[in-house]
């Protein structure tokens, strides 16, 4: 982990992960400034990823589908879903072709107070994304992609390897 980079790739490499640990973290921070603002938990923020996320997909979720994202029980995830509903957060819809089918998704009042947070860093993002061609951008959003689903892989392993001791996840 902390051995020498000798070659000019080895080093570059070395600096990218650094990177993404730091921008990471300043996520993290990021992300826990706006969930203390409004009285959230860290699982809270997490749920509103997920319904952003999936909404942002075209694929809201449902409360059981959130539950499975978060490692939740379904009663935990009723007792989230309805706290984030009664902050105004996000609301209950029912599905277009299945009426029985209760999608999550975000409230107005969750949407003004997001935009309201996380504006000013969206006109930093946008600034920086200027700087960069389209083929660079190409690039870089292929690079993160692949980063999201090899961390995806490694969380979703070892999640296994914690409801079944007997498995290395090595």
């Amino acid at each position: 982990m902390f051995r020498r980079r000798d070659t000019p790739r080895e080093r570059l490499v070395a600096e990218i992960a650094t990177d993404l640990r730091r921008y990471s973290v300043d996520a993290q921070h990021i992300g826990h400034a706006f969930a203390n603002l409004h009285g959230l938990n860290a699982t809270d923020l997490q749920a509103l990823i997920a319904v952003m996320d999936a909404e942002l997909a075209d694929d809201p979720l449902t409360a059981g589908r959130l539950g499975e994202q978060l490692n939740l029980s379904s009663g935990a995830v009723t007792a989230l879903v309805d706290r984030l509903e009664r902050a105004g957060h996000i609301r209950r819809d029912r599905g277009a072709t299945d009426r029985r089918k209760i999608l999550l998704r975000y409230a107005d009042r969750g949407v003004a107070l997001a935009v309201a947070f996380f504006e000013p860093l969206g006109r930093r993002t946008d600034a920086v994304t200027a700087g960069f061609s389209d083929d660079e951008l190409q690039v870089v959003h292929r690079f993160l992609r692949a980063m999201v689903e090899s961390t995806r892989e490694h969380r979703d392993e070892m999640r296994t390897a914690r409801l079944d001791p007997s498995r290395d996840p090595s």
